[in-house]
């Protein structure tokens, strides 16, 4: 899971920006701390952009019997 969000973040907001992912495989959290120049880019108009991450993320997870919790905040 790590990797897929690795991978979905850097190509939204590029690697110049400074983001943060967290996954707890016991409990399924995955937290992506994104700078606050770039969360804009992660949630996107109407919050589409991190819908559509969830659904990404959960998709796959569903594949390996995972449950998986995205949430998106602001790195500080």
């Amino acid at each position: 899971m790590y990797e897929l969000a690795e991978y979905l973040v850097t190509n939204l907001i590029g690697e110049d920006q400074k983001y943060l992912i967290e996954y707890d495989e016991t409990t399924g959290a995955l937290n992506i701390f994104v700078c606050k120049d770039a969360i804009g880019k992660v949630i996107g108009k109407q919050g589409r952009i991190a819908k559509a991450i969830r659904a990404i993320i959960k998709a796959s997870a569903m594949k390996r019997n995972l449950r998986v919790n995205v949430e998106i905040k602001e790195l500080e």
